[in-house]
């Protein structure tokens, strides 16, 4: 018998995840890899049980096939859920008490990627633990082969009603859904039958392809097909997904987007009327005014770093009910588990709107109107990307300016703020600028460029920037 040992190609062991694109970086010997490797964590942790779940990627059901066998020869026993959103993963294995969960997922990438987001004892498995699994893959480090069994389970209907026990709207409304050919198709279409209202779903057939657009709704472009239902049929509220439904997307009557910060300020407000005093926290990306509004309604803001792992994390130690990023991944735990899932948020949102004295778009109107840059992406390589970070930390030191260094620089200035930081997933750097006026968003777009451009770096080109992301 062969002795177990394998590489992975070092691009795919993330920060947050296991990614490539399939047939390059990432085959199916990865994926028995993993389920070997994974179940041999989970068993040396004295656990014995496994949750496994895919997307609707072409390349997921090979991919589950391989990790499923790679987990049974570790000797645990495999609990399958079969295709749907990520979320719903998650739920069968937090409230089923796995000891471990893997989901097959490409997330928002494109159709040629695919990935894997790994769970242990229902808590987020990232950074060292990802880079622990290449390392014991490497060396061969796994438990001695024995043959585990396989369970399959299917856990939406018990989702399902688990996602409408916390709906609490006071009047139907009309709601238009792209589902974007996400994994979540099945159970949206199940769901929606059940909820109070009028509902349209565009694109529910689930399809990796992506066939109508690319499943990311914090890309304005991707979400044109819903603000134009949703002004055509005068719905109340436009709800979006990525290709794994755990990161969602809001459109209001109008048909104007609301953000993840502009998202979260409305949940929080909500949530603090339940936990005054709370705290409520967004990652670095976020606007000034979600941190004042959190204020304003009697929470404690806390800003923290980009990546929903380390949310998840920082939300477990200081007790937080609700977290958000600008991705669109919304976190609750006050009534939910703690995991970001776009189902229930989306649940939680029609909630609110469905109780709101108002409309969503007269809420979106009522907050402090800035002028600020969408996610700003620059090209940098993997090696200078942390370095550049730490040259404009230590000139912004010298020249004395107010600098919060939770993730990256951010500065504050008279007329707003801007950021700087290294992304954990890509060859990038990550900008964001924010101001009053347009007078103050040229003078904030001038200190960062003169910033990029001290560290070496050309000046950058906003528009692209923003286009690339």
């Amino acid at each position: 018998m062969t002795a177990f040992k394998h590489d992975f190609e070092p691009t795919s062991l993330r920060e947050y995840d296991i990614r490539g694109i399939v047939g390059k970086t990432l085959h199916p010997e990865d994926a028995y890899a993993l389920g070997r490797v994974f179940a041999s964590m989970v068993r040396r942790n004295g656990g014995h049980v496994v949750t496994v779940g895919y997307d609707g990627r072409l390349s997921s059901p090979s991919l589950e096939e391989a990790l499923v066998r790679g987990a049974v020869d570790s000797g645990v026993t495999v609990r399958r859920v079969g295709r749907g959103p990520t979320p719903m993963l998650y739920y069968a294995a937090v409230t089923g008490q796995s000891d471990g969960a893997i989901m097959v997922t490409g997330s928002h990438n494109p159709p040629d990627h695919n990935g894997f987001k790994m769970m242990m004892k229902g808590k987020p498995f990232f950074g060292e633990q990802i880079r622990e699994v290449g390392r014991l893959a490497a060396q061969g480090d796994v438990v001695p082969k024995a043959e585990g069994r396989v369970e399959t389970i299917d856990p939406s209907e018990a989702y399902i009603a688990r996602l409408l026990e916390d709906y609490d709207g006071e009047r139907p409304l009309k709601v238009v859904w792209d589902n974007g050919n996400s994994a979540a198709g099945e159970v949206l279409t199940r769901l929606i039958k059940k909820l109070p209202g009028e509902h349209t779903i565009l694109y529910p057939e689930i399809d990796g392809t992506f066939p109508n657009h690319h499943p990311d709704p914090t890309v304005e472009g991707n979400l044109q097909d819903l603000i134009k239902e949703v002004r055509t049929r005068k719905a109340d509220v436009g709800i979006a997904f990525d290709g794994d439904a755990d990161r969602v997307g809001v459109v209001d009557g109008k048909g104007e987007i609301l953000w993840g910060d502009q998202i979260l300020v409305l949940l929080a407000r909500d949530v603090l009327k339940k936990h005054p005093g709370a705290t409520i926290i967004a990652d670095v990306k976020a606007s000034q005014v979600l941190f004042d509004e959190v204020g304003k309604a009697g929470g404690k803001p806390l800003m923290w770093r980009t990546g929903h792992s380390l949310i998840k994390s920082k939300m477990a130690e200081t007790s937080s009910p609700l977290a958000g990023e600008m991705s669109g991944h919304i976190f609750f735990a006050d009534k939910w588990y703690g995991f970001d899932d776009a189902l229930y948020g989306a649940i939680r949102v029609l909630g609110i709107v469905a109780r709101l004295t108002g409309t969503l778009a007269e809420m979106r109107e009522g907050l402090p109107q800035m002028v600020n840059t969408p996610e700003l992406r620059f090209p940098c390589d993997d090696l200078r990307k942390f370095d550049v970070i730490k040259e404009v930390a230590s000139r912004l030191e010298k020249e004395g300016a107010d600098v919060s260094s939770v993730d990256g620089v951010r500065v504050n200035t008279d007329d707003g703020w801007w950021l700087l930081r290294a992304s954990n997933t890509q060859a990038v750097l990550v900008g964001r600028i924010e101001a009053r006026t347009h007078e103050g968003l040229a003078r904030l777009k001038a200190a960062f460029t003169a910033q990029l451009e001290a560290s070496g770096l050309q000046a950058p080109d906003f528009d692209a920037a923003a286009a690339g992301h």
